[in-house]
């Protein structure tokens, strides 16, 4: 047995319907960023909540979905203009919307593109990844003329990622994250709506979206984590444990009862480097949970995954939890992100 991702459906099913509600109810559009599953599968259960439409962070992520039925994809990151004969590819079968944060790329699109294709600014909210400061419009109405001039792209709004939410502790510092972060998108609407009437302002990121009650501001909406949550979603305050929908269920191949640890296989390469420092200054890169057949239980007590190397996962728990494990066990760990870990293990998922 390899390391293996198991996905708890009920759980899944549980969140996109917390979320559909709550953009329903609010009259926003949910395009959920797909790039944390990648699975048609769970795609097919956003479908069965109404949801027909989605996020991408590539074009081949755009490829694989446009072939699943999903005909209106957002690829929510600055174009690659070497992936232009694919673009044009998968512009032809969908309604596609692709990202643009300078006049450059703008310039490419418009002489490149074969046909019509909507384009998001993309507006740096404060996470200082990419994006366009939010007061300089004269970058932004610089690219404006040049959509202005084409026949084939079309202004479909400003988009945003409030990334920085990630290390916010509690909804009160994340519902002032995006009091800040919304209202630089609210304020760009307002300047161009006249001119643009039906332009859209579109935000991401799961804290915001699961912690702040009124998103009614915003037109779209376009978290991905909360499909699944993982174990920093937990500490941020996005969720509760029971809303975490995945774990990685991992072989024990070495134990090690003098110093309290355990060796499984499962290591960087199945769950990333991605870590948090726990409140006791412990660093995990999981969260160890009670084995229950085909799913999970409660957090171990002192159970971690506190150091990773390529294959190898160090875990550490408490001898009495210890001495009830032996060679040939498994153990299953709630991510830290979920989003990557879905990731390096996209061929070894079990749906339960």
């Amino acid at each position: 047995m390899v390391p293996v991702f198991l996905i708890n459906k009920e759980k899944c099913m549980k969140n996109i319907r917390a979320m559909a509600k709550k953009a329903r109810d609010q009259n926003i559009v949910l395009r959920p960023h797909f790039k944390t599953h990648q699975l048609r599968e769970v795609g097919d259960w956003f479908r069965e909540e109404g949801v027909n439409q989605c996020t991408v962070s590539s074009v081949d992520m755009g490829i694989f979905f446009s072939k699943h039925g999903w005909d209106d994809i957002t690829i929510a990151f600055p174009v690659n203009v070497l992936e232009i004969d694919k673009i044009n590819a998968l512009a032809e079968k969908v309604k596609l919307q692709l990202l643009v944060e300078s006049v450059d790329a703008a310039s490419f699109l418009s002489k490149n593109l074969h046909c019509h294709t909507d384009i998001l600014v993309k507006i740096d909210v404060g996470t200082h990844r990419t994006g366009i400061d939010p007061d300089r419009t004269d970058i932004i109405d610089q690219i404006l003329d040049v959509l202005e001039e084409s026949s084939l792209l079309s202004f479909r709004g400003f988009l945003s990622h409030a990334g920085h939410t990630y290390k916010a502790r509690g909804a009160e510092e994340i519902n002032a994250i995006y009091d800040d972060t919304s209202a630089h998108l609210i304020r760009l609407k307002s300047r161009y709506i006249n001119a643009y009437p039906d332009l859209i302002i579109s935000f991401g990121d799961t804290p915001s979206c699961s912690t702040v009650k009124d998103l009614s501001a915003l037109d779209e909406i376009r978290p991905g984590n909360f499909v699944y949550y993982d174990v920093m979603q937990y500490q941020i305050g996005s969720c509760d444990l029971e809303h975490i929908a995945v774990c990685v269920e991992c072989p024990v191949v070495a134990i090690h009862s003098e110093r309290n640890e355990l060796v499984i296989y499962g290591g960087a390469i199945h769950f990333s480097k991605d870590r948090i420092i726990l409140d006791n200054q412990i660093e995990t890169y999981g969260m160890v949970v009670e084995h229950q057949n085909d799913s999970w239980g409660d957090p171990v007590p002192s159970g971690l995954l506190v150091r990773l190397s390529q294959e190898h996962g160090i875990v550490t728990m408490n001898e009495n939890a210890l001495s009830g494990i032996k060679i040939g066990d498994t153990v299953k760990i709630l991510p830290i992100h979920s989003c990557l870990t879905a990731h390096q293990l996209l061929q070894h998922t079990k749906i339960i």
